[in-house]
């Protein structure tokens, strides 16, 4: 193991009777991402975004929802004529004329959609059951008939009586789609639940089954790990984990729990840091600031026994490096540094100090009233120059 890929693997996993997962990501940043309020992407932007997360190995890309406007839709259709090794889709309503609007954007598929719980049924649709699956069933019908593959979508999924979703994704299965997903819309599901649910549908399916997580709850990483255990083949996720509401499961999140937990290693996760650097830009919210993997003190240490150990081996406090993402490690001086974290921090910016003052330096720290925010690497030169000038 090269030390830009040192992780620590959970062995744990090792004891759980788990088959070998057989996953690929499509990421839904330029659409459900884009759905977060207030955030529009530039064509510019969507071509560079899609670019990058082919180059990070995501496997599909879905694009947009070219049903939305005519400039959506030559969006998508340009990313779909990109050459990119992912595939890509976009998202279709389960009415023929955006589906018309869908195959000519020369996507690989189509990601068409109904809700089929009471809730959606009753106060959305204003429909019956038969009377949407009907509709979607036509439409996915259309879809095919001109030569693009479909995944039939259930919008509201996780809150759609089991057997009702049993019995659509078996009919669809008769229409040939490609994919059967489940929406997790608002969030409700728990990993326990989510396990149960995907093992449900995969006993009566055998089409491959997604999984599309929202993350009202804070658990959309986990939801989606746990339907990948239980036989979820497409993970859906979105860059820093933007979307609706509270957004959706987390990319970052989900490569490198990928890595970590089950030793899959074909995406290159040295690009996260950076991708989630133009989502940042480009929709202009940035990351919690404790963010896992992408947040700035991510690799941020401050307390006195951290540092001493991280000088010593960066494992004993950091579950990945951070050149593993493409970040770097930020060793910080503050209320909480020690004499000999002190010590470690200043020989590695090429000081090499005495004990007495080494104490002037730690007690100027403590003291000094920028120590609630921590002492900026500028800052604390300036300090130790004084210091070594007196």
């Amino acid at each position: 193991m090269s030390q830009i890929e040192a992780y620590s693997r959970n062995k744990l996993v090792d004891y759980l009777d788990l088959k070998p997962l057989d996953i690929e990501i499509c990421d839904v940043t330029l659409r459900d991402g884009e759905q977060t309020p207030g955030v529009v992407f530039t064509r510019e932007e969507k071509i560079a975004l899609a670019t990058e997360l082919d180059a990070v190995g995501v496997e599909i890309i879905e694009s947009g929802f070219p049903v939305v406007s005519s400039d959506e839709k030559a969006i998508v259709k340009e990313i779909a004529s990109m050459g990119l090794n992912a595939k890509t889709c976009c998202l279709s309503r389960s009415v023929i004329s955006d589906v018309e609007t869908a195959v000519d954007c020369d996507v690989d598929f189509i990601s068409i959609f109904i809700a089929m719980s009471e809730l959606h049924l009753k106060y959305k649709y204003h429909k019956t059951y038969e009377e949407m699956f009907s509709s979607a069933m036509e439409a996915v019908q259309y879809a095919k008939d001109h030569g693009v593959g479909v995944r039939f979508a259930a919008e509201d999924g996780s809150r759609t009586d089991i057997n009702v979703l049993k019995k659509a994704f078996m009919a669809a299965e008769e229409y040939r789609v490609d994919y059967v997903s489940i929406a997790d819309t608002i969030g409700i599901l728990s990993p326990a639940t989510t396990h149960y649910l995907v093992s449900e549908i995969k006993k009566v399916v055998r089409t491959p089954i997604c999984i599309h997580c929202h993350n009202d709850l804070g658990m959309a990483t986990a939801n989606t790990l746990a339907a990948a255990e239980a036989g979820a083949k497409q993970l859906h996720t979105t860059v820093n984990a933007i979307g609706e509401r509270a957004g959706n499961a987390s990319l970052e999140e989900v490569l490198v729990s990928l890595r970590v937990q089950y030793g899959i290693e074909r995406y290159d996760t040295t690009r996260l840091m950076k991708l989630s650097g133009m989502v940042n830009e480009f929709s202009g919210i940035r990351p919690a600031i404790t963010k896992a993997i992408v947040g700035q003190h991510a690799f941020s240490h401050e307390s006195g026994i951290h540092v001493c150990a991280i000088l010593e081996e960066p494992r004993t406090y950091e579950l990945f490096s951070p050149e593993m993402v493409g970040g770097t490690r930020h060793l910080i001086v503050g209320k909480h540094t020690g004499m000999k974290a002190l010590r470690g921090i200043t020989k590695s910016m090429g000081y090499n100090l005495e004990k007495d003052q080494l104490c002037a330096l730690l007690e100027r720290i403590k003291n000094c009233t920028e120590a609630k925010k921590g002492i900026s690497p500028r800052r604390l030169k300036e300090m130790i120059n004084e210091i070594c000038a007196a």
